[in-house]
């Protein structure tokens, strides 16, 4: 049993032993494994240390850690040396003492402010220190709780201000514009704030997650500078900051197959440009309402604008001339239509036309005469954005109206020269337009003196001598000088001159605003009609004496008429005391006293008529009942010279208003010449008849007639002298029937009696009498 325990035991012993032995080796070849690991690895980091510190060395850039306020150099001691340089240290200084190197960095206030922020906080910096031959880049980083500077000196004038990668970064991220950079495949790899802005991200990797683009159509053009390796350009409108603007979008490939793009703002441009664009379009459309005609050429002497006026001016096709000919093709082609100036040498013309381009200033307006008889006015001027532009006015009419102006001018003044008045006419800016040779003579002035005195006052002066009345030149000054209609109205008047001439003046107004002034001499004149009025003032005192001699006269003579014609009737009826031929004697005498009585009657009648002081006597009067009232008066008279009587009146003659006692005396008149005129046997013939606002009674007979030379003097005064009396019974029933507003007709013919129609209105009229009536 021991035994079998002993063996076990020793055969337990040497498995253990076993497996330990294997174990040992299996740690003891890990161990050898993990060695050679090690060693590998820090060949490894000896070789990448060596590299680093080689492509450090190899970039002229030193690297110093800070760590517990201490400074070391890492690397780059020659480039720290001449950091040490530039920042005026010693060498062995700033190797021994890397600290007085960061010190002279902190000189400034804002780069300690940086480092440390650097140190305390571990925030990334880059900034630039300027030394005396150059600069010094530094650029800090954070690891742990060590932090890094990289100093990289820049000595060379070429790239002495080039900034590093960051403070480009922070330059670029300034800028208002958007800028980033994509990847060959179009992905974004960097943006700057205001790209980041624009599509509402907030950085770049939220950008890149959400996958934004600044302007979808805008990658297209990236694309394609990317596959082309070349830049490219696009005008796009993306929104930016809520307002939708234009951006001229650059896609510029870099090293390494990345694509850098921009967008510039140029909605200011883009505005001016659709502004300038309206302009020109507004331009184009005002040129095209003018009636001239108007072409704009390059400065390669092509057409490039023309209105509607030019093609219809020179009848060319439009088709043709929007293809743009030259200037010298249009000109050819007028000249083979015959439709330019006819000239002897066309080339030479042409070349002088063609030559107005190279002219730095307005060259002056040219007139050109056409075959087909236009003139036109042509104007040159360079465009202000190159070449020249041409206008075409066609002033044919206006030639044309000016000779006619020019024509109605000379006759005017013509007509002027020809009036005895002095004559002027003055504009509304008182100026001298025109005057007559007579103006010259009234005013005794020269021609040259009124050119050279060109306006009103001018005028004056040279009249003053002649007329100094100041009042009178001011006031005549306002009428042609004055604006205001109402001051402008026509005048008249009259005034004396230094040699007591009177003068007669007057002012119109003419349509174009110009005023006339005319002065004439009336001083005959108004001596001759003082010597008329004077005349005239006699002829009244004489009238008025004859009217007082005819009245005293009548009344003289009625006085011992009446007592003749009173003892003729008394002894005509003293019967059988006297012989038939004293009674006959007294007949005679009562029948001359009787004519005698109407012959006054007619003279005073006359003789108040002419002065206009009868008066009518106004009532209704039957005209069938005045004829026959007539008849019965006329009845003795009649039968004693055997003449028949007869009165004809129709039933509607009826009744006019009229002044009955004048009406009975104008047919006492008729009668009697009828009585005169008519031989015994005869008839004498009382007629009324009504018409259209009218009653006519006709006085008729069957006598002698009236010979036709009589005829048109019969109403005349004094023409029946020679059948006894004055004459005046014709004359004053021409009178009579005329103040009740009517008029007498003769019809005669010698031999055939005489027939006198006294033509009445139905209502005499007033006017025609006295005005007083009508009260």
């Amino acid at each position: 049993m021991a035994p079998d325990l002993i063996q076990a035991a020793a055969i337990g012993a040497v498995c253990l032993a076993l497996a330990a032995t294997l174990w040992a080796l299996s740690v003891r070849r890990a161990s050898d494994r993990r060695v050679a690991a090690l060693k590998d690895r820090l060949a490894r980091l000896e070789g990448l240390a060596d590299a680093t510190q080689a492509s450090a060395e190899a970039f002229d850039a030193a690297m110093i850690t800070i760590e517990d306020s201490q400074a070391r150099v890492a690397w780059g001691e020659d480039s720290l040396a001449l950091c040490a340089e530039m920042l005026a240290l010693p060498e062995t200084e700033a190797l021994t003492r890397p600290n007085a190197v960061v010190e002279a960095l902190m000189a400034d206030p804002e780069h300690r402010r940086l480092i440390g922020a650097l140190v305390e906080r571990g925030e990334a910096c880059a900034f630039q220190v300027r030394g005396a031959q150059g600069f010094i880049s530094v650029d800090g980083r954070a690891a742990g709780a060590c932090a890094w500077l990289r100093l990289q000196p820049q000595v060379s004038a070429v790239d002495g201000g080039l900034p590093t990668a960051g403070r480009f970064a922070a330059l670029l991220d300034a800028l208002p514009q958007p800028v980033w950079t994509l990847s060959p495949g179009g992905s974004l790899i960097w943006a700057n704030k205001t790209w980041l802005s624009a599509v509402d991200a907030a950085s770049v990797e939220d950008a890149v997650a959400r996958k934004l683009v600044f302007d979808r159509a805008a990658q297209a053009t990236i694309t394609e500078a990317a596959s082309a390796g070349e830049a490219r350009e696009a005008l796009r409108w993306a929104p930016l900051r809520g307002q939708r603007r234009a951006f001229r979008i650059t896609a510029q490939p870099l090293e390494g197959g990345d694509v850098g793009a921009w967008a510039l703002d140029v909605t200011d441009t883009e505005d001016t440009k659709e502004a300038f664009k309206r302009h020109v379009e507004a331009h184009d459309e005002t040129l095209n309402h003018l009636a001239d005609a108007v072409a704009i050429f390059s400065s390669s002497k092509r057409l490039t604008f023309h209105n509607t006026a030019f093609a219809q001016l020179w009848g060319l096709e439009p088709a043709w001339l929007a293809e743009g000919p030259t200037h010298a093709e249009i000109l050819d082609r007028l000249r083979q239509r015959r439709r330019l100036p006819e000239t002897v040498d066309y080339s030479r013309w042409k070349t002088d036309e063609l030559s107005r381009y190279e002219a730095l200033g307005a060259a002056p307006d040219d007139l050109w005469t056409l075959p087909d008889g236009r003139t036109l006015r042509v104007v040159r001027q360079p465009h202000p954005l190159g070449g020249l532009l041409l206008l075409f006015s066609d002033i044919t009419g206006e030639l044309r109206l000016k000779a006619q102006y020019n024509a109605l001018i000379q006759v005017q003044q013509a007509t002027l020269d020809k009036l005895n008045d002095a004559v002027a006419v003055f504009g509304s800016d008182g100026r001298l337009r025109l005057h007559n040779e007579a103006f010259e003579r009234f005013w005794n002035v020269s021609p040259g003196g009124l050119e050279a005195a060109f306006d009103f006052d001018g005028v004056v002066e040279l009249c003053v001598p002649r007329l100094h009345d100041p009042v009178f030149w001011r006031e005549l000054k306002g009428r042609v000088t004055d604006p205001d209609p109402r001051a402008r109205i026509a005048i008249s008047g009259e005034t004396k001159t230094s040699d007591d001439r009177i003068v007669a003046f007057q002012s119109r107004p003419l349509p174009d605003g110009a005023t006339l002034v005319a002065f004439s001499d009336v001083t005959d004149t108004r001596r001759l009609e003082k010597a008329v009025s004077d005349r005239d003032q006699d002829l009244a005192d004489a009238e008025r004496l004859k009217r007082d001699f005819v009245g005293n006269v009548s009344y003289e003579l009625r006085t011992p008429l009446t007592t003749i014609i009173g003892y003729s009737e008394l002894l005509d009826r003293s019967g059988d005391a006297l012989p038939d031929r004293a009674r006959d004697h007294v007949a005679a005498v009562r029948s001359a006293a009787n004519q005698l009585a109407r012959s006054i009657d007619d003279v005073l009648d006359t003789a108040q008529i002419d002065a206009g002081e009868m008066a009518l006597d106004l009532g209704d009067v039957h005209i069938e009942e005045l004829l026959q009232e007539t008849a019965v008066r006329w009845a003795r008279p009649s039968e004693a010279a055997e003449i028949k009587i007869e009165v004809v009146a129709g039933p509607d003659v009826g009744v006019i208003r009229a002044d009955a006692k004048r009406l009975a005396q104008s047919l006492d008149r008729l009668i009697e010449n009828a009585l005169i005129q008519t031989p015994p046997g005869g008839v004498i013939t009382l007629r009324a008849r009504k018409a259209l606002s009218e009653v006519q009674v006709q006085v008729s007979d069957t006598g002698r007639g009236i010979p036709f030379h009589v005829q048109a003097h019969i109403f005349d005064r004094f023409v029946g002298r020679d059948r006894g009396g004055p004459g005046l019974g014709l004359a004053l029933v021409k009178s009579l029937i005329e103040l009740h507003g009517g008029w007498v007709a003769l019809e005669s013919e010698p031999g055939h009696g005489a027939t006198f129609t006294c033509h009445l209105p139905e209502e005499a009229y007033v006017a025609s009498g006295q005005a007083e009536l009508g009260l």
